[in-house]
């Protein structure tokens, strides 16, 4: 039976936005192995109820164990928000997801102690960010603003120009208005990272100060490595890490997939989840 550190780590998203948390994972954790399975077929989860989300998410759990992984990442906000503790219950691996990782690092970063947020409808309105940040620390004030349009201009490949910086400005007009004294932006869903360029020009132009722009995928890397060396679950260093893609729909993911990841994907593999 291979050792649990040779195991891969289980990474899973609705779709291909979750590829943005794997190129962090990467990067942090070059000697790992992942396999990254995007529920092409039934994305977006932002729109879905809570309970359809959890039944989605255990069954990509479910069908990664089976895979053999050593840990699972949920790079998926809405999924964060929703499914973390029916997975922690059932899973006999840890489980990290982007809620938690995105609450520390935003409250390391503020300086005012107002947080704003910013992510799918699911998130927001599930209050996790909120609620993640409460527990840390009391009396932080914390405001979030649905950006929903983000995701299809990312998958779009609308990085740059007029339209989607008239988007986000938009929704960041609106979070100012309310929250002006905000130092810190979580950019809560995975695919909000690739505008990070035109969102930091914004909030310079309309908060009038510094904003940090927190990245919940690179603080969950982070986490996942210290949990990695607390539980000595770390690949061998000689190790070169590998990715295996796996999708419940192949349509457009080789393009789409690459924005994100910042590479080819290479060989893309079509699997059925059960609903």
């Amino acid at each position: 039976m291979m050792q649990d550190g040779h195991l891969p780590i289980g990474v899973f998203d609705s779709g291909v936005g979750g590829l943005t948390v794997v190129r962090s994972l990467q990067a942090a954790l070059p000697h790992e192995s992942f396999i990254y399975l995007g529920d092409t077929a039934r994305v977006p989860y932002g729109t879905k109820s809570p309970a359809t989300v959890v039944r989605y998410s255990l069954n990509n759990a479910r069908f990664l164990l089976s895979r053999g992984i050593k840990m699972l990442v949920v790079a998926c906000n809405t999924a964060s928000a929703q499914s973390i503790p029916a997975l922690q219950q059932e899973l006999p691996i840890p489980v990290v997801g982007m809620i938690d990782p995105g609450a520390r690092a935003a409250l390391a970063a503020t300086h005012s102690g107002a947080i704003g947020v910013i992510g799918t409808y699911g998130t927001v309105e599930s209050g996790a960010y909120q609620k993640a940040i409460a527990e840390l620390r009391t009396g932080l004030r914390v405001d979030a603003e649905p950006c929903p349009l983000l995701v299809p201009l990312a998958e779009e490949g609308w990085l740059s120009g007029d339209v989607p910086r008239m988007v986000i400005r938009e929704y960041l007009q609106r979070l100012q208005s309310r929250f002006p004294e905000a130092d810190v932006l979580v950019m809560g869903c995975t695919h909000y990272p690739l505008f990070r360029d035109l969102l930091a020009e914004t909030t310079r132009d309309l908060f009038g100060h510094p904003v940090e722009l927190v990245d919940s995928g690179v603080a969950a890397a982070r986490e996942v490595a210290y949990l990695l060396d607390r539980r000595n679950l770390k690949a061998p260093a000689g190790k070169e890490g590998k990715l295996t893609v796996m999708v419940t729909d192949k349509s457009r993911i080789d393009v789409v997939g690459q924005r994100f990841l910042g590479r080819p994907l290479g060989e893309i593999q079509a699997v059925d989840i059960p609903v």
